[in-house]
């Protein structure tokens, strides 16, 4: 008998799993972006016939399935650096994977209950998914990690639509099209009350092809028109530095010598090419730049002699009232090298740079040790200046917000720089899935962007989301290149996430109709 139960389980969630699956071959390492468009199909077919807790529970295989498949580094992240046991590094990233597997089981689970007319399904899922997608990059201090617009970042011409829309508009086509697609594997064509499945599912086909077609569209539209700026905008020449500094001689005191020196070699050889701004890696100085003065003048020396900007990731601390505060810093230093400007990052990495509710959880710690718990910085989010250029720098995991980029763009950023560690992760699809949110920020703000990373990957993306040049994952080296910098404002950077909104404000909308509808048929009878 449990036999037989344990075979009904697997073959009722099997779909489900199928369609989680789906949705990690799509992202990067496997990299099959046109999957996205048919990955939900299994599950969105398999709910039909199911109860309303059976589909509940369908989603959140479906999101466990795809969450564990696609931040599977967060294991060897969190117990190789952060020391946890390996059965305690597993229990980390199945936590995580439930909280993000709940939002696609109350997506199914809403869906369910607002039981929209067949006629606007594929429209209303739609909405619903990217009010979820809107709600996780918020929520909770926020992950938007594996939004499913990313999958589309080699898909050209589709994203362009990103300027206008945000990543969260290329979500919406994907589930859109999914929902389509399950509708006309499922035709039927015999009769129904009301519209027929066959016309209705054709009126849904015809409907959706209207709108990618338009999409598309646009994107040739815009490829052109932003290809025309490229073209006479002024491309101040950049290099980016990979030390590949190993994470666990990162920190050791034995090695700050050689970590200068290697950094420093490499941007002097950068240096004979005349680049305007040379961009060293989040925290690629190992000490307090400008308070452990034996080593600042090291870098100090370097800079003079490169004569011109740098952009250096260092640790900092400022004193707060009887408290220090840390900060994870970025300075922008002259070619004489005085500082003309700082940026702390604003948004940390739970547990990687501060506990929550740190009073409280005090017997939990951080994956980094070697400074105390960070400190949020201002956000202001003033880019800092380089000759007749602005950038915005966004450090490691802030690529991730969108709204981040959009504030430095709307300052005057003309250029976007983003500097990250990502030795936490190893030869992982980590690295690869990061540097790949960073085209989206591209798309979205219609800036260059160009990113240093300690072990990789390092490189330049241009305003329409074409990587430029890039790295190999643990090389050491330095990439020099010019980029363009445009100082047009895009209809997304000005206005952000209306789309995300109004999925919010229409998924309202359509449960409180559902209520009046259903309050007005009790009166009736």
């Amino acid at each position: 008998m449990c036999h037989k139960k344990f075979l009904f389980f697997v073959m009722l969630y099997f779909p489900a799993l199928t369609s989680g699956l789906m949705l990690t071959a799509s992202f990067p390492d496997f990299g099959l972006y046109p999957l996205a468009f048919a990955a939900l199909v299994p599950l969105v077919i398999s709910i039909q016939s199911m109860t309303p807790k059976q589909s509940i529970y369908a989603g959140f295989v479906t999101g466990f399935g795809h969450y564990m498949t696609l931040i599977y580094w967060i294991v060897p992240t969190v117990t190789i650096y952060g020391g946890l046991h390996p059965v305690l590094g597993i229990a980390t990233l199945a936590l995580l994977c439930i909280y993000l597997s709940l939002y696609v089981g109350g997506f199914v689970w809403l869906i369910k209950k607002l039981d929209p007319p067949k006629v606007v399904m594929p429209l209303a899922a739609a909405c619903l998914w990217v009010g979820l997608e809107y709600v996780r990059t918020h929520a909770l201090t926020g992950f938007p990690w594996g939004v499913l617009g990313y999958s589309q970042h080699s898909n050209q011409t589709l994203v362009q639509i990103a300027d206008l829309t945000g990543v969260l508009g290329i979500s919406f086509l994907i589930v859109l099209c999914n929902f389509t697609l399950a509708q006309l594997v499922t035709l039927r064509p015999f009769p129904a009350p009301g519209l027929t499945p066959f016309r209705t599912i054709f009126i849904n086909l015809g409907v959706t092809l209207v709108i990618m077609v338009v999409a598309l569209a646009y994107g040739r539209c815009r490829i052109q028109t932003i290809e025309g700026y490229i073209q006479n905008a002024p491309k101040p020449k950049i290099s980016v530095i990979q030390g590949n500094i190993r994470q666990d001689l990162k920190w050791d005191k034995h090695f700050k010598n050689a970590t200068i020196e290697k950094y420093g070699d490499l941007s002097m050889a950068s240096s004979k090419l005349y680049p305007e701004l040379i961009v060293w890696p989040e925290t690629a100085l190992p000490f307090y730049y400008g308070v452990d003065t034996e080593y600042s003048n090291r870098v100090d020396v370097y800079i003079r002699k490169a004569k011109t900007h740098f952009i250096v990731g260092s640790p900092a601390f400022e004193r707060g009232g009887e408290k220090l505060k840390f900060y994870n810093r970025a300075y922008m230093l002259n070619p004489l090298s005085l500082v003309t400007g700082t940026y702390d990052k604003t948004h940390l990495v739970p547990f990687g740079e501060y506990v929550p509710l740190g009073s409280y959880l005090t017997f939990l710690g951080k994956i980094t040790q070697q400074a105390g718990n960070f400190s949020v910085g201002d956000k202001s989010y003033i880019p800092l200046g380089f000759r007749d250029h602005k950038t915005g720098v966004l450090i490691c995991f802030e690529i991730l917000f969108p709204n981040v980029a959009r504030e430095f763009v709307n300052n005057g950023a003309d250029i976007l720089t983003t500097m990250t560690n990502d030795a936490w992760f190893g030869q992982t699809a980590a690295a690869r899935q990061h540097f790949t949110i960073a085209v989206l920020r591209a798309v979205e703000n219609r800036r260059s962007i160009v990113r240093a990373a300690n072990t990789g990957i390092s490189g330049f993306i241009d305003p329409l989301g074409r990587v430029l040049s890039e790295t190999g994952l643990f090389t050491t080296g330095a990439v020099t290149r010019s980029v363009p910098a445009l100082e047009e404002i895009s209809f997304y950077t000005r206005y952000g996430d209306l789309l995300g909104m109004g999925a919010l404000v229409a998924i309202c909308f359509g449960f409180m109709v559902k209520a009046i509808n259903k309050i007005f048929r009790r009166r009736q009878k």
